[in-house]
C-alpha cells in the first residue's frame, strides 16, 4: 500500500477530529481494465469533500451526490458500479468494467492512529475489517502480502512511506529531487560541502551535512529504501556505498560511466563487501534514454528506481551496463549515458 493511502488516512482522521461525519470507501474487487487497484481508498465527508480515489473520477462523483442527498451508510455495505456496458460507460469504466466498493462509516480513529503510527517506524501493518460484526483490528503484516477480501472480512497491507537518500547537492540533485516528491518519495539529500549545502533549496525536503555513510546508518535504509551517488566525488560516493549496498534498500545507484562504475567496483571490492553485494550496485545509474541534460538524466533515474521498485525488466539498459537483477524474468540489456 502506498502513501497515497496513508495520506488519505491521516486525513481521515484529521475530519473526524474535527467533529465531521466520515466516511472510507474502499476497492475490493475489479473486472477488465481499472484505474485503481483491490484497496485504495477514498474518504468521503459529510458535506461531500473527498481525498484519495477509487476510479477515474465519475464514480467519486457518483458517491458525493448519494451523500449530499441523504444516502449515509452507518454500517458496512457493498457497492457495485459498471454492471451493464451502459453503466460502465456512464462511470467512466472501461466498455463491461465493473468495480466493487466497501463503503464504510468512520465510528473510531484508534485504529487509524495505529497505522500511521507503526508505518511511520517503518513496520508493515495491516488492517483487518469484519464486515458483519463491524470491527477493526490492526495487526502486523509482512512484505510481500497484498489486499485480500474473502466475502466478509477485508484486509488492507500498509507499509511504510518510500525513502529517496541523494548525496550530493548539485544541479542534478535539485532536479532529481523536485521530480521525486510527487513520485511519493520522502527525500533527503545529504552533502557536507559546505559550498553546496549552504544553496540547498528544494521546499518539502530533508537536507544533512553529516558524512553519507554517517547518515545512510542512521536511516535504518529499509526495503522501501532508494540511495542515488552523484557528486562524482569517490570520497563522499563510496563512503555511502559501502553502508547501502549491505542494507535492505531495494535500490543503490551511482552516477558515473562505464568506466569509472568498473573502478568503483575495484575500489568496493578492497573492501568487507561480497561480490554479491557489489553486483546489487546499479551503474552506470539510470535507463538509457539518451538522457544529457539533468532533468534528463534525473528522469531516467527515476524511472529505474520505479522500474526496480514495481520489479519489472528493465528493457532500456545499456549494453555492458551493471545489472542487478530486479526479477526473474529480467535480461540484461544495458545504462544510461553519463559521463
Amino acid at each position: 500500500m502506498d502513501s497515497l493511502d496513508l495520506q488519505v488516512l491521516s486525513q481521515a482522521r484529521d475530519w473526524f477530529a474535527a467533529g465531521h461525519k466520515v466516511w472510507l470507501v474502499t476497492v475490493i474487487e475489479t473486472w477488465g481494465s481499472a484505474p485503481r487497484p483491490p484497496g485504495a481508498l477514498l474518504c468521503l465527508r459529510g458535506d461531500g469533500l473527498v481525498v484519495g480515489s477509487v476510479s477515474g473520477g465519475c464514480v467519486e462523483d457518483d458517491l458525493i451526490d448519494r451523500v449530499r442527498h441523504g444516502e449515509r451508510v452507518d454500517a458496512p455495505s457493498l457497492i457495485t458500479y459498471g454492471v451493464t456496458k451502459e453503466e460502465a460507460a456512464r462511470f467512466g469504466l472501461p466498455c463491461g468494467g465493473n468495480l466493487r466498493l466497501v463503503q464504510e462509516p468512520l465510528h473510531d480513529i484508534d485504529w487509524i492512529s495505529q497505522v500511521l503510527q507503526r508505518t511511520e517506524r517503518h513496520e508493515m501493518v495491516a488492517r483487518r475489517l469484519d464486515l458483519q460484526t463491524h470491527t477493526v483490528t490492526v495487526e502486523a503484516a509482512r512484505r510481500g502480502e497484498g489486499f485480500e477480501f474473502d466475502g466478509r472480512t477485508l484486509r488492507a497491507v500498509f507499509g511504510p512511506r518510500w525513502r529517496l537518500l541523494i548525496i550530493g547537492a548539485g544541479q542534478l540533485s535539485r532536479v532529481l529531487a523536485q521530480m521525486a516528491l510527487p513520485l511519493d518519495f520522502e527525500v533527503t539529500c545529504c552533502d557536507p560541502r559546505e559550498e553546496y549545502h549552504l544553496t540547498w533549496d528544494v521546499p518539502g525536503t530533508h537536507f544533512s551535512k553529516g558524512m553519507p555513510d554517517d547518515v545512510a546508518v542512521a536511516m535504518q535504509l529499509d526495503p522501501h529504501s532508494a540511495v542515488v551517488a552523484v557528486t562524482h566525488d569517490p570520497k563522499l560516493d563510496d563512503m555511502v556505498l559501502l553502508e547501502a549496498l549491505k542494507s535492505p534498500a531495494f535500490y543503490v545507484g551511482a552516477l558515473g560511466s562505464r568506466v569509472n562504475t568498473a573502478k568503483r567496483k575495484e575500489r568496493l571490492a578492497m573492501f568487507d563487501l561480497t561480490p554479491g553485494e557489489i553486483g546489487r550496485l546499479h551503474g552506470p545509474v539510470g535507463l538509457d534514454l539518451g538522457a544529457k541534460t539533468p532533468a534528463e538524466i534525473a528522469v531516467s533515474i527515476l524511472a529505474e528506481i520505479i522500474a526496480v521498485r514495481s520489479g519489472v525488466a528493465l528493457l532500456q539498459k545499456k549494453e555492458g551496463s551493471s545489472m542487478p537483477v530486479v526479477a526473474d524474468s529480467l535480461s540484461p540489456l544495458g545504462g544510461s549515458r553519463q559521463a
